[in-house]
């Protein structure tokens, strides 16, 4: 008697399919639900809560908080702005206060952890499958893409959006451009119960954001919604250079760190000799400044996959905000017409993304070159031409 073999079962198939459940994935999800599309979302974060997402953002009035209607939550939204956390400080070495801009008006501080909670907690049980490891996609042809993960598992879909970051594994479908190095390095720090515990750098440095830069280096801070500074120690260096500063060694990682800030004030010094915790290290990475790939059919991308920049423009959440309305908006304006959709959304995104990569990349050449402190003053105070 010849045995049976055994029955295995059909990869999971689904009609749209975001991978990543980053701020650009699940806007474009909650959009989709709006108006009654369903879609899955593939996260390899094993938890909502496994992996802190960062720090505050300030979500844009014509981008960011365009999608948040867009997606019905702009209630919520309010709800969780960070009072007094529009204010901005520049700052020389010697702590001088240079600039002080206090106005509230279309660019409201958030906690990036707040705002994911609440797009999550907008999506039917289910729709996001949580420790599921993209590893790699293929097209099968007419548009249909399977996308393998790291559990051995696969599966397939009509629409295909690539929300999975920096690094995305979904880029390769349609482009063979990865991050490049901006020059530029941080590491961050944090300062627990600010006021309380180091009350002179907290005064200094204000209710909001701050920058100090000089010579290549810079501090750049936010006051978050506990209580906490968030420091990034910013370094003008080779590629390689964090590689050699062992931040397992965490008092020998900060003397290497406050080198490069020697004659500052010790109040903005604190943020790296006191900061609390492990120090992080974080390369800045872009895609080149206009990336754009033809249309595939099938598939597309939004956020850092598509446009990633460096963090000196504050665009990169918004963008993905923005993304990910207006890409799920198409789809719901084309029923049966998904081409259509991703050719209208990719003809709006491709100069719009050029613009705030633009803009990131000349603000990471004035952050960090000669006159820093002065250039970004007249900036902010609209005087430099």
């Amino acid at each position: 008697m010849t045995a049976t073999p055994p029955m295995t079962a059909s990869p999971a198939h689904h009609p749209i399919a975001v991978v990543g459940a980053g701020l650009g994935g699940l806007v474009a999800a909650r959009v989709l639900h709006v108006h009654g599309i369903e879609a899955a979302v593939y996260e390899r974060d094993a938890s909502p809560t496994s992996r802190h997402q960062g720090g505050m953002l300030d979500i844009h009035e014509e981008s960011g908080q365009s999608a948040l209607r867009a997606a019905g939550l702009f209630e919520e939204f309010r709800a969780i702005v960070h009072p007094g956390g529009e204010e901005v400080r520049v700052l020389d070495p010697d702590g001088t206060v240079r600039l002080k801009d206090v106005e509230e008006g279309g660019r409201p501080e958030v906690d990036r952890n707040d705002l994911r909670r609440i797009l999550l907690d907008s999506l039917p049980e289910g729709t996001v499958r949580w420790g599921a490891k993209v590893t790699g996609a293929r097209s099968l042809g007419d548009g249909r893409h399977e996308v393998t993960l790291g559990d051995g598992t696969a599966f397939s879909t009509d629409l295909l959006i690539g929300a999975d970051g920096a690094w995305s594994r979904i880029r390769p479908l349609l482009s063979p451009a990865v991050p490049a190095y901006s020059g530029i390095s941080f590491v961050e720090t944090d300062l627990h119960r600010a006021a309380v515990r180091h009350p002179a750098t907290a005064e200094l440095l204000g209710g909001g954001m701050a920058f100090a830069l000089a010579d290549g280096v810079g501090l750049l801070t936010h006051l978050e919604t506990d209580g906490s500074i968030h420091a990034y120690a910013a370094v003008k260096a080779p590629e390689d250079w964090l590689s050699g500063v062992d931040l397992t060694d965490t008092e020998g990682a900060k003397n290497t760190l406050l080198t490069r800030f020697e004659g500052w004030d010790a109040r903005l010094r604190a943020l790296i000799a006191d900061a609390d915790g492990a120090l992080t290290p974080r390369l800045i990475h872009a895609l080149p400044v206009g990336h754009r790939w033809d249309r595939t059919p099938g598939v597309t991308l939004l956020g850092d996959a598509a446009h990633l920049m460096s963090p000196f423009a504050g665009e990169g959440a918004n963008a993905a905000l923005q993304d990910g309305a207006e890409l799920a908006t198409a789809l719901a304006a084309h029923p049966g017409a998904p081409e259509t959709a991703l050719a209208a959304y990719e003809e709006a995104l491709f100069p719009r993304a050029e613009d705030a990569a633009t803009q990131s990349a000349e603000n990471l050449d004035l952050l960090f070159g000669p006159d820093a402190v002065p250039n970004l003053v007249a900036m902010m105070s609209g005087d430099r031409s």
